[in-house]
């Protein structure tokens, strides 16, 4: 799936800010398709079970929220794993490079099976404290039961992914995502209602998807590993290595992920019109956040090979042109979002109430998409530089600022369209905002530019 031939191909070798754009959008191109490509799951699901009924589906809400959240966490498999490979491709050491990757792999099955067992025993108990009706709890339970066994292989993809990325290759995850949505919609569709499964076929259907996913990508690499005479058996000292690089990286994701969910309590507070305006601005939120989040892959992946190189002033480059390319595309997305609000919100609501929430909320976020630009190229960078100390106490740093904002808007801010807006404005702004300020910070010094091994 990959060679060294395509390697040399996209490797850093020059300043020029042409060969510059060249490689970050070979890399940013290709992540972009494979993380839209992802949410199809979901999407695929939802309209499969939605058929089945309301219970179902409020089943299939609840348990989504459950297994993103777990996964979510773990992202630091994919993060972590993409910093330390492309360092260490960056050295000239291919075969180290990639027995960093089977590390990691192995350390994600490990992590999946405690984590498919923990979901298996205590679905029930996760469901009940979310405070679901009987009906709608039962739902939820036989989907986490059926989709746990995949657990390990989310999470192989997640690390196998991250390998592929650092050896500056996502063009092979894209193809295994894109087959991968297919399949799984064909699997839903013939165990939902051809098997009669229910809910519990779409669980199932996610389930085989992902470990199959995961073991195609896994095989890539075990390739590639092969040929270069990395050893394939599971190291201690590696595997124990990947987790501690891993952990500020969950701590970092912990904290956004408590900011995304207090934005919720926040937004729930304030009444259903802004709960149900909030849903729409946070799901065109998190589609803009693909295009950025692609930017932030190319700038690990680059900056990472980079440092290995010991080419600092290609490290200068790649982190100016790519907040270059990360504020123009936030302004970009920005105009989309606040300037066509009004042209695509009917499409989620015919609520006019809620698509007036929603539209002056989108104005607020998108004022905001270039600065969001800005954090998240800054955020890959560090992360593909290898700076998650730094990046986990900034994350609780800025999670300490938002808190107060978003407990003074459910206190003090009116209800109904002005307190979306207000909310939205502390999560964009103040949040975001601290984010792009102390990793701006970080970046302008050298600290973080730490070259070789």
């Amino acid at each position: 799936m990959w060679t060294e031939e395509r390697l040399a191909g996209i490797s850093p070798v020059g300043h020029t800010r042409p060969g510059v754009d060249r490689q970050i959008l070979a890399l940013a191109v290709p992540a972009l398709g494979a993380l839209v490509a992802e949410p199809l799951f979901v999407l695929v699901d939802s309209a499969v079970v939605g058929h089945l009924g309301t219970a179902p589906l409020a089943g299939l809400a609840l348990a989504s929220t459950i297994l993103i959240t777990v996964i979510g966490l773990c992202v630091f498999l994919a993060y972590a794993t993409t910093a330390a490979v492309a360092r260490r491709l960056g050295t000239g050491d291919r075969a180290g490079a990639l027995q960093l990757g089977v590390d990691g792999m192995w350390l994600a099955l490990g992590l999946g099976l405690v984590l498919a067992v923990a979901v298996w025993l205590f679905a029930p108990a996760v469901v009940d404290a979310l405070g679901a009706s009987d009906v709608v709890a039962e739902q939820a339970v036989i989907y986490l039961h059926w989709s746990a066994p995949g657990l390990p292989g989310m999470l192989l993809v997640l690390a196998s992914t991250g390998a592929l990325r650092g050896l500056l290759d996502t063009r092979t995850p894209l193809v295994v995502a894109s087959a991968g949505a297919i399949a799984n919609a064909l699997l839903n569709i013939a165990l939902v209602y051809g098997v009669g499964m229910g809910i519990a076929g779409s669980g199932l259907g996610t389930a085989i998807t992902q470990v199959a996913m995961g073991l195609v990508l896994g095989l890539v690499v075990v390739r590639g590993a092969r040929g270069e005479g990395a050893q394939l058996r599971p190291a201690v000292g590696g595997i124990i290595a990947n987790a501690r690089a891993g952990t500020p990286l969950l701590v970092r994701t912990l904290s956004l992920r408590l900011a995304i969910l207090l934005t919720v309590v926040v937004a729930t507070s304030l009444g259903p019109v802004p709960l149900a305006g909030h849903q729409v601005v946070g799901a065109v939120w998190g589609l803009a956040a693909f295009a950025l989040d692609a930017l932030a892959i190319a700038a690990q992946a680059l900056v990472g090979h980079a440092l290995g190189a010991d080419d600092v002033p290609l490290v200068r480059a790649l982190l100016r042109r790519t907040l270059q390319w990360g504020v123009g595309a936030g302004a970009a997305l920005g105009l989309a979002l606040g300037g066509l609000g009004w042209l695509y919100v009917p499409l989620f609501t015919p609520s006019a109430s809620v698509q007036h929430a929603a539209t002056v909320a989108l104005v607020v976020a998108g004022v905001t998409m270039p600065m969001a630009g800005w954090t998240f190229v800054l955020d890959g960078v560090l992360i593909g530089a290898g700076d998650g100390r730094f990046l986990a106490w900034a994350g609780m740093g800025t999670l300490a600022v938002y808190v107060p904002c978003a407990l003074a808007v459910e206190h003090l801010s009116p209800s109904g369209t002005a307190g979306l807006a207000w909310l939205w404005a502390a999560f964009a702004g103040v949040f975001m905002l601290a984010r792009a300020l102390t990793t701006g910070l970080r970046a302008r010094g050298n600290r973080w530019i730490v070259t070789g091994n």
